[in-house]
């Protein structure tokens, strides 16, 4: 149930680097939300046209999405550790980077023909 979904401006960097910054991430959310990793779902788009603070320059909007309450300790450490990771992986600075964080209700999460409510 949890998601991780990555957008960001640049080129995408090879498979491998992509592969092993995506295992990192979803090791990393369950660990931050203390779920499964085998519900962790991750994404990775490269590419994207964006603009942050009205320039083209490297950036990167994070989608993190999970049912039940993340709270503010919670996303303050995600925030602090997907930001670091990401400007380490793909060179985008920590200031050039959005996390949106957002609780789902369970009956709004389907998976496998049910949903979580």
């Amino acid at each position: 149930m949890p998601l991780i979904k990555v957008q960001t401006s640049i080129d995408s960097p090879d498979k491998t680097q992509v592969e092993s910054l995506l295992k990192y991430l979803s090791a990393s959310l369950a660990n931050h939300l203390s779920k499964p990793e085998s519900y962790v779902m991750t994404t990775f788009e490269a590419g994207i046209p964006m603009t942050f603070g009205g320039t083209a320059d490297p950036t990167c909007y994070i989608e993190v999405k999970s049912v039940g309450t993340m709270g503010g300790s919670r996303t303050k450490a995600m925030s602090q550790d997907f930001c670091t990771q990401i400007e380490a992986a793909l060179g985008v600075p920590q200031n050039r980077i959005y996390i949106e964080f957002a609780d789902a209700a369970g009956l709004m999460w389907g998976w496998n023909g049910s949903t979580f409510g």
